[in-house]
Formats: C-alpha cells, structure tokens, sequence
C-alpha cells in the first residue's frame, strides 16, 4: 500500500493544520471551474472535511470523484459520510482504500498540509504524479511560513517546473500557499470548456462585487496612516486625509462579478473603458500574420482588473521597457508595456496591458502553462492606462468602434468566422 507521508518526516508527530472553508474552495477550485465530464481524486480527506464538501460541491452530472481517507479505518468512516450526502452523490462518489486502487485523474487534491523534510515531499510528489492524467492538474499546500523542514522549498521547486500557478489564502488559521502542478502540457482545447477560476486574490464584499487584494492592502495602508497621525498628533484633524482616501482608493480595486457570454464565437472585452482604436496591422513578436487590434482606454474611473478575452492557454509572457506617456495618446505604442500571448483553438492571441501618465504597476497572475477561461481574471493595471487585443484577422470581425464603451467580460467585441 502506498503511503503519503504528508504530517512530517517519518515516525515524527503529525501536526494537522486545519483547513477552513475558503482555503478547501481554493484547493478544489480546479475541480469547480472544470465544466466535466471530469474525474477528481481527493487523498488524506477526512469524513466532514471542507476539502471533501469543497470536491463534492463541484461535482456535475458526469463527473465521478474517488477518495482515498486520512488514515487507517477511515475508509468505513468515508462510506458512511458519503450515502448520507444522498443518492446522487453516492453515485458519482467512490472510496478508496489506498491511492494504489486510484486511476489517473483530471484533478488531484492532497487535502493535507504538505510539510516535513524535503525528502519527504519529494517521495510525495513523485506519487501523487502517477495519479494525474495526462494534462492534469494536481493540487497540493503547504504552510504560507517558510518551515525549517524544507518541504516548502520542495513544492516551490516542483512549481518553478511544472506549476500553472500559486494562491495565498490569509483567511486561514494559518495561514497557507495552495501550488497547482501540471506535469504534462495540457491542449489548450481544454480551456474551453472551462469557467473563470475562483481566486483569493478577488476578495468577496457583497454576492455582485468583489475587491482586489491590492485595494485591500491599499485601504488598510491608509487606514494605518490615519492612525499614526490620530496617535503623534491627537489634536490635529491631519489623520482625517488617509481616513478619508481609504474608500475611494479601495473604490479603484473593485472587482464586480461578471457573466460572460455562452457563445463560443464570441471575443470580450480584456477590461471597462472606452475603444481607442480598431485597426489592421502587423507585429512579427505574436506571428507572421495580420492582426485586428482591438484597442480600450481605461480612466481611473473605470475597473481595473484585466480578464481573458477567449479562452486559451498561455505560451508566453513578456515585459517591454518604454515610457508612461498619457495612454490616450498615439506616444503610449512606447510605454511599459506586458505580453501575455494565447494558443486558442482560432490561432495566436495577445492581450497588452500597457502603462500610462498615472498607471505605472502592471499586475499579471497567470504563468505560462496555465489555461484561462474566457472572461478570467488575470490581472490588473493599477489607475487606469490601456489594453489591446490581438486577434488574428482573418477570423475575426470587429463589433465595436472608437468611442464605444466597454464592459470587460461582458462586451463583445468581436467574433470568430472560422
């Protein structure tokens, strides 16, 4: 039978970490945002865990789900939690005694703390990659602090050569890094049949609106400066200016929920703003064709957060030095701009974001290797600046013109003829 030792080194004391409901949502989030038929595989779950209600929650009609427990006897305990989840679970549902009676899955989730000596991650690691389709995704964690064991420095390792990308989930006890593994290429047919990822960087205010944890971090800085000016100077009304700009600059790292269009033909807008231009032109850096640029102008009004326009895997990303000139202007083609180039099912596409006179922090979160649904987030330019769109002209006809306004993941700007 083959053993995971994820609690420590061998004969060393486990010390669980316990997994709230957030982080099990992260950690099944590939589960969820995979339209089926998929096949999940949950190992070290525990009967009533988060992680398993999280894996249960994502399952479609065609989905089947195997778990393998936490520990000797928990196979009983498992059967037993999963009939009382009813028929239809039960179905979909099988319990395994040992990861040898598992067959490769889409998505694999450790549903324990991956700590202990480096060693000891490896020997995990290499099997749960035999468990992992091929193309498939497998999730592990680890504690957010750097343990002295090296476990974590394993799991980074591991991401460095086949991650798809990493989340930090702080509304945990404690907190934790949950790493996506691929460890072969997945087609990027598959990102199609793909729903936008639920990521921790989107923080949840209301059901319609989120944050990005850049406003967060960025209202509590305020918020902390109000304070130490209350404390130096109680008798000053200095405090009130950060007290007061912490809404309005959190305000600029909204994040609303979006629903993206069911048509598969359809190409939406990478972000808010109003369209620069819609033009045909060259650019020998995403193939040697002709391209329909789709370009979008975004104010500090307007949401900043950047999402895919299809769906696609991305192949390559790359920054360009340049200047910050005003992005309206024909001199922003020069500024500081980011690549992040897709293979998609109708040829290459490039989303650009680029800076502007205020925006000069570009943030992108989405590692080459990793697929994107239409209409993901990805990133964001902090205030304001620009997003082009390139898409191969030859199969796309624009639906927008200069001076039109743009919903990102909302508006469609243009459709496949292919």
């Amino acid at each position: 039978m083959t053993q995971f030792p994820v609690g420590g080194t061998s004969g060393a004391p486990r010390r669980p970490i316990q997994i709230g409901d957030r982080a099990a949502r992260v950690l099944a989030s590939e589960l969820a945002r995979h339209g089926g038929p998929k096949t999940g595989l949950v190992i070290g779950a525990a009967a009533g865990s988060a992680v398993l209600a999280a894996a249960i929650d994502a399952l479609l009609p065609d989905d089947r789900l195997a778990v393998v427990g936490s520990g000797p006897g928990a196979a009983a305990a498992l059967r037993e939690h999963v009939e009382r989840q009813g028929r239809w679970v039960a179905e979909r549902t099988r319990v395994l005694e040992s990861p040898d009676a598992a067959e490769p899955a889409d998505v694999v989730i450790l549903a324990e703390a991956l700590t202990g000596a480096a060693e000891d991650a490896r020997e995990v690691l290499a099997g749960l990659a035999k468990l992992v389709a091929d193309g498939g995704v497998l999730t592990v964690m680890v504690p957010a602090t750097r343990l002295p064991s090296g476990a974590a420095d394993e799991v980074e390792r591991q991401a460095a050569l086949y991650g798809v990308g990493s989340d930090l989930v702080l509304r945990n006890v404690p907190p934790i890094r949950v790493h996506r593994l691929r460890y072969t290429p997945a087609d990027h047919a598959t990102a199609a049949n793909l729903l936008p990822a639920m990521r921790p960087s989107s923080v949840p205010l209301t059901r319609a609106m989120n944050i990005d944890s850049n406003g967060v971090a960025a209202a509590g800085i305020a918020l902390g400066l109000a304070a130490l000016a209350k404390a130096a100077r109680p008798k000053s009304r200095l405090w009130l200016v950060p007290a007061l700009a912490a809404a309005p600059v959190a305000a600029f790292f909204r994040d609303p929920q979006r629903d993206v269009p069911d048509d598969p033909r359809s190409v939406v807008a990478a972000s808010d703003g109003r369209v620069l231009g819609v033009e045909r032109m060259e650019d020998k850096r995403f193939g040697d064709m002709e391209f329909l640029r789709i370009a979008v102008f975004l104010s500090v009004l307007d949401v900043h957060v950047n999402r895919a326009p299809v769906a696609g895997k991305v192949i390559d990303y790359f920054v360009e030095d340049g200047g910050y000139a005003a992005a309206m202007r024909p001199e922003a083609e020069h500024n500081v701009a980011a690549y992040t180039l897709l293979e998609t099912a109708h040829g290459p596409v490039a989303v650009v974001q680029r800076t502007g006179l205020i925006a000069r922090r570009i943030v992108q979160r989405a590692p080459i290797g990793s697929l994107l649904a239409k209409g993901e987030r990805f990133g964001l330019i902090r205030f304001g600046s620009r997003t082009d769109v390139y898409l191969p002209a030859d199969k796309a006809t624009p639906l927008v013109a200069p001076g039109d306004r743009v919903i990102g993941a909302q508006t469609v700007i243009a459709r496949w003829t292919d």
